[in-house]
């Protein structure tokens, strides 16, 4: 494993916030991750992957963990399982040239396997839940492994298990995605080349994607916003948990930020990203409190025009 002190997390978050972490620990198997969380029992321990659904907000005086795991197999001819520290775009693209499909929609979603069962990742209409068959974990506490069906990840929109109930209690390991043989190359070149033009590449421009999830509101809310905005999209979904019988619609929140006039203004170092308002950047140099002071301003004005609350996706550390 790979230990380091007092190190700056600029190369591992993508909004491009350096701060530091106490302790940075790297692992290479599930024997030196279990050597680590025995050695650190009770110690403050933050897993991250990528970082691309990260604002630290401050320097991290505990554990950063990170998974070296990076490789992939298949199990069968329809099923693939892949270790968490692998990067989910380098996966896909790995199936692909493979010609496998089933996964290519959620092309350059910046992110490890790990986080794609934790955060429920999605895009075009296709989330994780969709091609995950189950989730390898261990629990930090006990040490011992444990495999977590579909069903019992209780999978939502940008939601698990894993998040909720259980959070900070497992770390996941790997993950075992159905696939089929099929051409996917034209599919995924085009997702590629959608969210180059509207989102900005991580690495050149700091960010964590999407900054703020789609809102869902009931059926007569929906229709209260459409006779004031006759051309605001809206998609109808499942019911959500415990509102069973009641009709919702999803709201874009990129839709509700424009028409609040958001787009490409900036606060401090700061900007709502001119092609895509649903997406908060690193502009300028941005404090940590640039970005959480534009993402309340932004949330404030689409609840005082629509009546909308919308939450951040992106998580503060």
């Amino acid at each position: 494993m790979t230990i380091k002190e007092n190190i700056s997390l600029l190369p591992y978050n993508t909004f491009g916030i350096d701060v530091k972490a106490r302790l940075f620990i790297e692992y290479y198997s599930l024997d030196e991750l279990r050597q680590v969380l025995k050695e650190h029992k009770g110690e403050q321990i933050l897993h991250i992957g990528q970082g691309s659904n990260l604002l630290f907000t401050r320097d991290f005086n505990g554990i950063i963990l990170h998974s070296g795991m990076a490789r992939a197999r298949f199990i069968d001819d329809e099923t693939v399982e892949a270790q968490n520290g692998l990067r989910l775009d380098d996966l896909i693209a790995q199936l692909t040239d493979m010609a496998y499909c089933g996964m290519e929609k959620l092309s350059l979603i910046p992110g490890e396997v790990g986080a794609s069962a934790v955060q429920n990742v999605g895009a075009y209409g296709v989330e994780a839940k969709d091609v995950i068959e189950r989730v390898y974990t261990m629990d930090v506490e006990t040490l011992e492994e444990r495999v977590f069906t579909n069903e019992e990840c209780k999978f939502g929109y940008r939601d698990s298990i894993f998040k909720h109930e259980l959070k900070g209690k497992y770390i996941v390991t790997s993950v075992v995605y159905k696939v089929k043989p099929g051409e996917a190359s034209k599919t995924r070149e085009e997702i590629i080349q959608t969210r180059m033009a509207k989102l900005p590449t991580v690495g050149e421009v700091g960010s964590a994607g999407s900054f703020f999830m789609n809102p869902f509101v009931p059926e007569e809310k929906a229709n209260e916003l459409l006779a004031q905005y006759p051309d605001m999209p809206h998609f109808e979904t499942p019911s959500l948990e415990g509102r069973v019988g009641e009709r919702f619609f999803k709201i874009p929140a990129a839709w509700l930020i424009e028409q609040c006039g958001w787009k490409g203004k900036t606060l401090g170092g700061a900007q709502v990203w001119p092609k895509q308002p649903l997406v908060i950047v690193n502009a300028n140099n941005a404090t940590p409190d640039d970005i959480i002071a534009l993402a309340a301003q932004v949330s404030t004005s689409v609840k005082e025009k629509f009546g909308i609350d919308i939450h951040p996706e992106v998580n503060y550390i």
